[in-house]
């Protein structure tokens, strides 16, 4: 008898565990973490091409901590958006969890508390490894975080946050990675360096096509919220012309940053997103960018086997 209530006791705690561990993945968006993931594995790969050691400590901290950020300015948005109505139940997009009732505002606050504690941990380590410089670039980017839906002004209603996703998630994270590698192997580094700004680039420019088939998928929604993205600002013909052009940028990076290696193949995977995006209605733009999440794997990739 007793064993049995034992067996009931722990099979009802891993259902309630797993729905719950289920329900957070699913607000922190583990399909978006690429976006700050791949610039820093890029930063990491392009230090190696120039220090003959590096330090798999500092390496891991920068991962974490951009993980972090990013799961930082998810639950930040999330709740933003929440409070002023741009997402609701029924949405086209991936579906939010504080929206549909399933978490409270009080959760997510708690849970944007917990994760920017984690971030000013470990902050604090790298802030000491890479002294003023990746204080500066923690500071912006919390900041960055909080600006792009928790006020008036965010980034995001005003359609210049494209602009901060190609510097955040893409040349500033691959810069400062390397930045932080020569800091803990105490080499001096030479700040005429392009490398790290061209291959962060080019993640940058995909986190840029993620922002962009978001803004296409919600142009109605957020024109009615009062959102001026740039789709909803020039529709939906012109934007597509500029993720072409988002596009027709990365190959060109990906050269200036390693010649012609297979780096510059990216530009096969990125046509294949860009003609599925042309032909995306409605729930379609999900797969569009789940996709998007796996270019910037590919990249990493192409710039392991570049190196």
């Amino acid at each position: 008898m007793g064993e049995e209530l034992f067996r009931n006791f722990v099979r009802q705690l891993s259902i309630f565990l797993m729905k719950h561990i289920t329900l957070w993945l699913r607000i922190i968006r583990p399909q978006t973490l690429f976006a700050s993931l791949c610039p820093v594995l890029v930063g990491l790969m392009v230090a190696r091409m120039f220090l003959s050691q590096s330090c798999s400590g500092v390496a891991l901290l920068t991962v974490l901590c951009a993980l972090a950020l990013q799961i930082l300015s998810n639950l930040i948005n999330d709740y933003y958006d929440f409070k002023r109505g741009t997402d609701k139940q029924g949405r086209v997009g991936f579906k939010r969890a504080l929206a549909e009732g399933l978490v409270s505002e009080r959760e997510i606050l708690s849970a944007c508390l917990i994760t920017l504690a984690i971030c000013f941990i470990l902050g604090a380590v790298l802030c000491y490894i890479g002294g003023w410089v990746i204080v500066a670039i923690g500071i912006t980017a919390i900041l960055f975080a909080w600006l792009y839906t928790a006020t008036p002004y965010s980034l995001s209603y005003l359609g210049i946050a494209d602009v901060f996703v190609f510097l955040y998630y893409g040349v500033i994270a691959t810069w400062g990675t390397v930045w932080l590698q020569y800091q803990s192997t105490g080499h001096p580094f030479d700040i005429s360096l392009l490398t790290p700004i061209y291959a962060g680039a080019v993640c940058g420019l995909i986190s840029m096509c993620v922002l962009a088939i978001n803004n296409i998928r919600d142009m109605d929604d957020d024109r009615l919220a009062g959102k001026h993205t740039i789709p909803v600002r020039v529709g939906k013909k012109w934007a597509l012309i500029l993720l072409g052009v988002v596009v027709a940028l990365m190959p060109l990076f990906a050269w200036l940053a390693f010649g012609l290696t297979w780096a510059v193949g990216i530009i096969i995977p990125a046509i294949v997103l860009y003609h599925n995006v042309i032909r995306a209605q409605g729930v379609q733009y999900n797969l569009c960018l789940l996709q998007a999440g796996i270019v910037n794997v590919v990249y990493v990739v192409l710039v392991w086997l570049s190196i």
